[in-house]
């Protein structure tokens, strides 16, 4: 996969690129990440990329002239364009799988009031991580970016993904390690004798109960099978 950031600061992106599982993604040749200077493509001697807006109001507007220019030269056929944007449903698990179909993506980072509307029609999605706002696009792009790339084959064990929040639906279920006692507080004994069925089972309905004490929303988009539903309604007579 190719990626490419249109951004006004790519020092931002320093370290997010060079640590942890981003780094050894892009360091085995799974990814290929470009960061494209949007000032680059200022018309003027001071590189200026912003302007005020017709009609009058408050901050300032990228110009469309130089960010529709900064897109088209680098986007080729291929290239799947988005905008970090509040015009877009927030951005969830499904989307990073969605997006890994792509060859090349190419983001482009918003910054000052927002950008010029008619840059809208140089791109392919706006994307949004949230309803709140950021001051500027690139915090956006790194999440986005982390969520779809660590999804691309060998970034992380399969067995990790198959397991994690979001991934089947549910929150993840508590996980613990060394020691097994620690302040009085002990590993379940269930996670600790090797039957692996109990494990299961154990885990599903933790998950579950994860689920309905902080994410009820996510259960009511789910379809619960036989097991769960028992489960379910253990897990709501424990809580009272």
């Amino acid at each position: 996969m190719k990626i490419k950031v249109l951004t006004l600061f790519k020092e931002q992106f320093d370290g997010f690129l060079n640590t942890s599982i981003i780094k050894r993604i892009i360091e085995k040749g799974l990814v290929e990440v470009e960061l494209v200077d949007i000032r680059d493509y200022s018309i003027d001697k001071h590189r200026h990329v912003d302007d005020t807006p017709y009609g009058g109001g408050a901050g300032m507007l990228m110009r469309v002239d130089v960010v529709a220019e900064a897109i088209k030269d680098n986007r080729s056929d291929n290239t799947h364009v988005l905008l970090t944007s509040p015009k877009a449903k927030p951005f969830k698990e499904e989307d990073a799988y969605r997006l890994l179909q792509y060859d090349e993506l190419m983001f482009v980072c918003g910054h000052y009031e927002g950008v010029d509307h008619r840059v809208s029609d140089y791109v392919d999605e706006n994307i949004s991580i949230g309803d709140f706002v950021l001051t500027g696009g690139e915090l956006a792009t790194m999440v986005v970016m982390d969520a779809v790339m660590r999804l691309i084959n060998d970034g992380i064990s399969s067995d990790s993904l198959k397991e994690e929040s979001y991934t089947n639906g549910l929150l993840e279920y508590p996980q613990y390690t060394r020691p097994l006692v620690y302040d009085g507080k002990e590993v379940p004994f269930v996670l600790t004798n090797g039957d692996h069925e109990k494990i299961r089972k154990f885990n599903l309905k933790n998950s579950l109960r994860e689920t309905y004490l902080y994410r009820k929303d996510l259960l009511e988009k789910r379809e619960l099978n036989k097991e769960e539903r028992q489960m379910m309604e253990e897990i709501i007579d424990e809580l009272g």
